[in-house]
Parts: structure tokens; sequence; C-alpha cells
């Protein structure tokens, strides 16, 4: 009763924002165009829900990553990412301890994800670069393929916009708390139907704990040319980062120092690790009369080497993933139709190098490729959008000292109407299907003699988009009902004995309602609010009832920018996050936390010179911990603290 009046109550928040500000009622913009359906369309007519982050946004905010862009912009809730190096973990739709498996993230086609249990790195995407991020609310499974139940990440880069290119460039550089010192450049050289596009960044900070320093230095190059009908290009990059690892802290040990070293063991003070990325890849897009054409071809490659508590530990991956598609817009009579297909190949090889618990030289591999198809008619009588999509995605993955080995085909198919019900008013539903295979790093650590089956997904969605002045509002329901959804559980029977396995879990639901405002108040003056409220639990089976591991049942973040005066700019948000649980039994609770930031900003001729405060309220929290000892929080991974960074931009 509790959550259904909590979702009553969000609901009708954007009948009281009308009430409040009635000039959202007046004048129109244009429809947002989005990319993250593969082709670009308007999302007035989207039977599913998208966020939309501009590269505007993106730097009045003064976040330095993508993972900021989408936690600070949108409200969704992060975790600290162990692996250091500014990454965080994002959780889209409350998938909380299994976040990372079940949604996507793609930069220009090339999917980041990786095979095995490591996180996709959006920190090592140079932010100077990118022009716009869409986070795909829930399944993308049709277009993207397994693991995308939650939903999917899409960076758009400058260079790939298909904008004509100018001649211009941008230097970037600041300084602040914990011994930052950040530096950015980025550059475009353009003539006739030719340009290059170049960024680089350098990265560094002292860490708001002991041991956990750490610098980072991306350099990313696309190079294309375009005429009225065709665009070729190739695009390169590499990135490195390298972090201390200062370990979790107990109860006591947060309690009497946050930013100290995990003090119960000496290695904590000199863990570390570092990855090398480096992709390169080409592309094109045509358009042939009512027909588009577009592919891309990408390859990748990554070395991490590290020591944790005190052992080596290293790997090198090579991965690769192809896509052609194609689009056709044409007519049934008087009715609109758009028709979709595609091919999708990927393959994922990951060799270690140094273990001590792995001989050197294993190799584990992942191949998959798929088809699928969308077709979208809109009746022009009544403006009613009917879509269906499918998709057959064949996968075969193996670990070299594992005795078990996948090879599956699963197909995803959804089912999507909108219908306009009143000027600037739409309303959609969705319902389908999303799967995923265990990774390779699940299934070799499962319970000996009991494979991982494959998770399959139900997927509803029901909304509601108003377009308003200067903005508009979107309102979301949706439901996940989860089968043999896979997990680590730590009282699992492994390979060891009764200390921890990955299994399949009993049957488990996500379900929630999400409240998306956006709007211009006045010509100085922009304001967007996220709100969220989620369940994630098990339905049946020893924990039925109980919720999942690291899901706040509530989110809020609240967003303005504010252009007092020519040249002056004030921008500032709130992030409050519900408490959470730790462990599957529930049996004790992470607090709920607020942030504030404060950024203020003075642009004079072609220069910006800001200044930012993090965390201004100097809050004690903590985003990540892995279990309770006696009804106590244990194993947490501290937030830092107040920080404050001063920056100059100069543009050209």
């Amino acid at each position: 009763m509790k959550t259904s009046l909590s979702c009553a109550r969000l609901a009708v928040l954007p009948l009281a924002l009308a009430a409040a500000f009635p000039s959202f009622a007046q004048t129109q913009l244009k429809d947002v165009v989005v990319t993250a359906t593969r082709f670009a369309e308007p999302a007035a007519s989207l039977p599913f829900g998208v966020s939309v982050i501009s590269a505007d946004e993106i730097q009045a905010s003064g976040v330095n990553s993508v993972n900021e862009a989408v936690m600070k912009l949108l409200g969704v809730p992060g975790r600290l990412d162990t692996s250091g190096g500014n990454n965080y973990t994002l959780d889209l739709r409350g998938f909380g301890v299994t976040a990372n498996s079940n949604q996507l993230v793609i930069v220009d086609g090339l999917r980041l994800n990786e095979a095995d249990l490591s996180s996709a790195g959006l920190a090592s995407i140079p932010i100077e670069s990118v022009e716009k991020i869409e986070v795909l609310r829930g399944t993308g499974a049709v277009l993207y393929g397994e693991g995308a139940t939650g939903g999917v990440i899409v960076v758009t880069t400058k260079a790939a916009t298909a904008a004509q290119r100018v001649n211009s460039a941008r230097l970037y550089g600041a300084a602040g708390s914990n011994g930052l010192q950040d530096l950015r450049a980025s550059a475009v050289l353009a003539s006739g139907g030719f340009s290059m596009d170049v960024s680089a960044d350098d990265r560094r900070s002292d860490g708001h704990r002991q041991n956990f320093a750490s610098s980072s230095d991306s350099l990313a190059a696309t190079g294309q040319w375009s005429n009225a009908w065709l665009r070729l290009g190739a695009r390169a990059g590499r990135n490195s980062m390298e972090s201390g690892l200062p370990g979790a802290l107990s109860a006591a040990a947060y309690a009497a120092d946050p930013y100290q070293a995990d003090p119960s063991r000496a290695s904590s003070r000199t863990d570390h690790v570092s990855t090398k990325k480096e992709n390169a890849g080409v592309f094109f897009e045509a358009t042939l009369g009512s027909w588009q054409l577009a592919g891309d071809a990408n390859q990748r490659s990554k070395e991490l080497v590290s020591v944790n508590y005190a052992s080596p530990y290293s790997y090198n991956v090579d991965a690769s993933n192809y896509s052609l598609r194609a689009r056709h817009e044409g007519k049934f009579g008087a009715d609109a139709n758009v028709f979709v297909i595609g091919y999708d190949d990927g393959a994922w090889d990951r060799t270690i190098t140094q273990s001590t618990f792995t001989p050197v030289g294993t190799l584990a591999t992942a191949r998959s490729s798929a088809y699928y198809l969308k077709d979208d008619l809109t009746f022009a009588s009544s403006g009613t959008r009917l879509s269906v999509g499918w998709r057959s995605e064949g996968m075969k993955k193996k670990e070299a000292s594992s005795v078990t080995a996948l090879d599956e085909r699963q197909n995803a198919w959804d089912v999507g109407v909108s219908q306009p019900v009143m000027k600037d008013v739409t309303v959609y539903g969705r319902v389908g299907s999303s799967f995923r295979l265990a990774n390779v790093d699940e299934f070799s650590f499962s319970t000996p003699g009991v494979p991982l089956k494959a998770q399959t997904s139900r997927d509803f969605e029901l909304g509601a988009r108003w377009k308003l002045a200067a903005g508009g509002v979107d309102v979301r329901w949706y439901r996940h009902d989860l089968t043999n959804e896979i997990g680590y559980d730590p009282a699992g029977v492994g390979p060891f004995g009764p200390f921890g396995a990955n299994i399949n879990f009993d049957p488990t639901q996500r379900q929630g309602l999400e409240l998306e405002v956006k709007q211009a108040l006045s010509p100085s003056l922009d304001v967007r609010l996220n709100a969220a409220l989620r369940q994630a639990t098990f339905t049946a089976g020893a924990y039925a009832g109980k919720d999942m591991a690291l899901v706040p049942g509530q989110t809020i973040g609240a967003r303005a920018n504010w252009r007092p005066a020519p040249g002056h700019t004030l921008d500032g948000g709130v992030n409050w996050v519900a408490e959470q649980s730790p462990d599957f039994a529930n049996a004790c609770k992470m607090p709920s936390y607020a942030t504030v930031d404060l950024r203020y900003a003075y642009q004079y001729r072609n220069a910006e010179f800001a200044v930012g405060v993090a965390n201004l309220t100097d809050e004690k929290y903590y985003t990540q911990a892995y279990g309770c000892t006696a009804g106590v929080t244990t194993a947490i991974y501290p937030e830092p603290g107040r920080t404050v960074t001063a920056s100059v931009r100069v543009k050209f």
C-alpha cells in the first residue's frame, strides 16, 4: 500500500508542475531526435522511454565523465567501481549486483561490454568528445542483443553526428581537491567534404583515500568524408589508466577514518591495477532513394595488470564487432511505414597472462551472430504507431579451464504502440522478451555438475509523454519478470565448496515508476527533475519477498541552470538515494544519502572561468558495500567528501 501511494503521488506530480508553471503549455520546440534506435528518428512517438543529455548540459554541469553525467543529470544511481580510475557501475532499472550484466554501453557503434564480469569502463571515454548521451530505458534486446534487459547507454561523439564539420579547437585545464590535475584538448580540421576530429585528455588525482591515487590519459581521432548521400570514415583511440586499490573497510574502520586503506591487511597500501585499451574501426552511411544503409566494423584490445590482496593477476582481451543495417521508409496507402533489418556479429577472446589460481595461457572466448527485424507502421488517420520487432541470436562461450561450455540460440521480441491522445500528449505501451547467457566468469565458477540456464525476462512498459513549452514531461511504469536470473550467491556451493558460486536465482522481478521533467522556466532558467520508485525482489524461493542487493527503493535528482546576467552561469543539483541492502537476506541497511553540487562559470570572450564544488555539504556516505555481520554493514567503499575544482576552458 505504501509503494502504491508513493507511485500515485509521483504520477500526479506533472499536473502539479503544470499548475505551478502555466507557461509550460505555450510555445513548442522542435522534436528531440534520437539515434539509440540505430537510425535517427524523432523521440515523440517512440513506444518506450529515452533520456537525452546534450554536450551543453555536460559542459554546464562540470561533470568529468560519462558515468558522472548519467548519475548527476538523470538521477541514475551509481556504485563506486572497486577497480578505481573514477569508474562507477550505473543501475538503470534496479538490477543491483547484476546491473553490469543487464545493460549495454555503445559508443559510436563500438560495444564496450566485456564477456566477463569486468565493467564497461565509461570513464575511459574522453568527455570533451561527447556530443550526446542517450539512455534507452528498458529492454533493448531486439536492437542490441543479449544483456540489454535493463537498458542501453548510447554515447555519440561529435565526430559521429554527421553534422557539417567546421574548423575549431578547445582547451580545458582544471585543478582541485585531492591533487586533481585535468587537461583536455580537442580540435576539428575541415575542408570541403573532409574532416578530422581529435581529442585528448590527461587526468591525475591523489584520490580521496590512502592508496587510491589514479591517473588516466586518452586519445581519440576520427577522419571522414561525406557528400549529399554518402559518408565514409575511420576512427581510432587509446586509453590507459592506473589506480591504487585501498580495499574495503569494516564498520569500525569506516567510523574511525573513512579515507584510510583497509587497516586489516598491509597489501591494501600497495595493491594496484592498470589497464591499456586501444580501438580502431571504419564506418559508412548511405542514402539510396527511400533506403538508408549503414555499417561499421570495430576492433578493440585491453590489457589489465593488477596486484590485489598481494596476488598478481593479468590478462589480454581482443574483441571485435561488426554490424550492417538498412532502413526503408515507405507508404501503405496514406499510412507511413518504416522497416529496419540488420545483422550483428561479435567475437571476444581473453588470455590469462598471470594468475595465482588460473594457469597462464588459459583462454576464454565468446562468439555471437544475430539477425533482427523491426517494423513501425503509423496510421495517418489517428497518429497511432504500431511497432513490432524480433531478433534471433546464436551465442557460443567457453573457458579452457572449465568443463562447461555454452552453445545456444535465443530469440527476443517486442510489440509496442504509441497513441496521441490530445495536443502534445502521447501515451504508449510495450511488451517483449529479453535474454542473456552466463558470461565466462560466471559459468566457470558455478556449482559443479549444475549448468547455468539461460536467463530470460518478460518485459512490460507503459508511459506518457507530454511536450511542454521549451521542455517536456515523461512518466513511465515498467516491470521485468525474470526467470533463471544469473548472479552470485555468497552461500552457493562452488568449485571450492560452500563458499559462494554463480547460480540461477529463483524467480525475480523488477518494477517501478519513473518521472522525468525538463523545462525552461524563463529565458535564463532551465530545470531538470528525475525521480524513480523501484522494487527489485525475489518472488519465490528461500528469499521470497526480500529485496535484491544494492537496489535503492527511491531516487530523486533535481538540477537547475541559471544565467542571471550575460556571461554568468550558475549550475547546481541535488541527488538523493534511499537506503538499500547489501545482501539478499536484508539483514542490514546502507543509509540513504543526499549530495549537492554547485558550479559558477563566467564567460569572457572565448574563455570560460569556472569553480565547482561537489558534495557541497560534505556528506559522509558510501554507495558500495558487500555484506552484513551481526546486523551491521561491512565491506564498505567510501565516497569522497567535499571537493573543489577550478577550471578554464578556451574555444577557438
